[in-house]
């Protein structure tokens, strides 16, 4: 089957008095708890509230490769108001062995909305909710449960987020489906950009450009801060689960990206530190600062390396589309390339204080031996 990015229809062709059936919005915070998540047994200590280790489930997800798939589980339902209705929120959680905890808020919209109320519906879920309190009234509890699974934890300032607004179906104002293609850019700008004005042509291309369909009901629009994804199947969550997929390994990246920047700054005012030293200014000498450079390059990579091989595509498929877009519009491999500049580096760094740490030790032993040779030689003379 050949798989195209669906283009947007002319404005001429623009439905009006467009409803959305079962209309729902999807909201993810998702933090860095530690070093290593141990999978299996966070499923063990999370025994009580079923957990779920689900992969990708339509056929084509045979292309997308899942060393350690997550473990998924309900944690509670949690009331909100959103846009002055009070609504049922459904909380989620999902744990990734590379040391991300997701938070998942599910919220429905009433009835059958208008598009416009719906828009109205989404943005306020993204911007009108303070959901911190509600996060951390889950996580804390969460991370207790698991606190054994967990290597050298500690919750990193850095989180992520990201919203889903989910449609099963695009209606006409007389209730007949309508084809996703009916959705313009007139209706999607207010909803994923957040905006009212209308945008021109060259801004509606820059920053709507990613949009997938594998089936003539179904449909993804992905941008930086959320997605939207018609899907006729009630049980078909598979874009969803690579979108959060993509979001996790965006947040360790810029993790490591920012605690990297922490080690540089460190690392040089160290350097400086030691040369200010008598003992830096005659061995400049590093042991101490040397083993933890060896320690935070070995440390980054790894994770680094777990996270990139944690989801691999094999095939170019429907998911793996979604998956390899989301990579390029959260920036993935811009991320990277500045955690491997940084990388190189400390290993240079490292390579240089070594070599420094050598030609001290040369050095000393050469002093050394002056030194004896010099005491042997006022022995001998004293012995005369």
């Amino acid at each position: 089957m050949t798989l195209a990015q669906t283009p947007p229809a002319p404005s001429a062709a623009r439905p009006r008095g467009l409803r959305v059936q079962a209309g729902a919005a999807v909201v993810y915070r998702q933090f860095d708890v530690g070093y290593e998540l141990d999978l299996q047994q966070a499923s063990h200590l999370l025994a009580s509230s079923a957990p779920e280790r689900k992969r990708p489930v339509r056929s084509e997800a045979q292309a997308i490769r899942i060393k350690n798939p997550p473990v998924a589980i309900s944690l509670a339902t949690e009331r909100v108001v959103v846009g002055g209705a009070s609504c049922d929120v459904e909380v989620s959680a999902r744990l990734f062995d590379f040391g991300v905890v997701s938070i998942g808020f599910a919220v429905s919209a009433p009835g059958e909305p208008s598009w416009a109320d719906f828009t109205a519906f989404g943005n306020s879920v993204d911007v009108g909710v303070n959901w911190t309190p509600i996060v951390q009234k889950h996580l804390v509890p969460l991370l207790d449960r698991i606190a054994p699974a967990i290597a050298r934890p500690a919750v990193a300032p850095v989180s992520e987020d990201y919203v889903v607004f989910r449609i099963r179906r695009l209606l006409a104002e007389n209730g007949e489906p309508l084809p996703p293609g009916a959705l313009h850019d007139e209706e999607l700008v207010p909803l994923l950009l957040d905006e009212r004005r209308a945008l021109s042509e060259a801004a509606r291309r820059e920053l709507l450009p990613h949009r997938f369909s594998y089936y003539p009901d179904d449909l993804a629009i992905l941008t930086w801060n959320n997605a939207l994804i018609v899907e006729p199947s009630p049980e078909d969550a598979d874009v969803e689960y690579v979108l959060e997929f993509a979001n996790a390994q965006l947040l360790e990246l810029r993790y490591f990206d920012a605690v990297l920047d922490t080690e540089l700054r460190r690392v040089y005012e160290r350097i400086a530190g030691v040369r200010r030293t008598l003992w830096g200014r005659v061995g400049r000498r590093f042991p101490r600062l040397l083993a933890e450079l060896q320690a935070l390059v070995a440390d980054t990579t790894d994770v680094i390396e777990r996270v990139e091989n944690s989801l691999k595509v094999t095939n170019d498929v429907y998911l793996a589309r979604i998956y390899a877009a989301a990579l390029d519009v959260f920036r993935g491999r811009v991320w990277r390339s500045g955690v491997d500049r940084k990388l190189g580096i400390l290993r240079d760094t490292y390579g240089m204080l070594n070599a420094l740490a050598q030609a001290s030790r040369t050095e000393l032993l050469e002093v050394a031996i002056v030194v004896l040779i010099a005491i042997d030689i006022v022995v001998a003379l004293l012995l005369r």
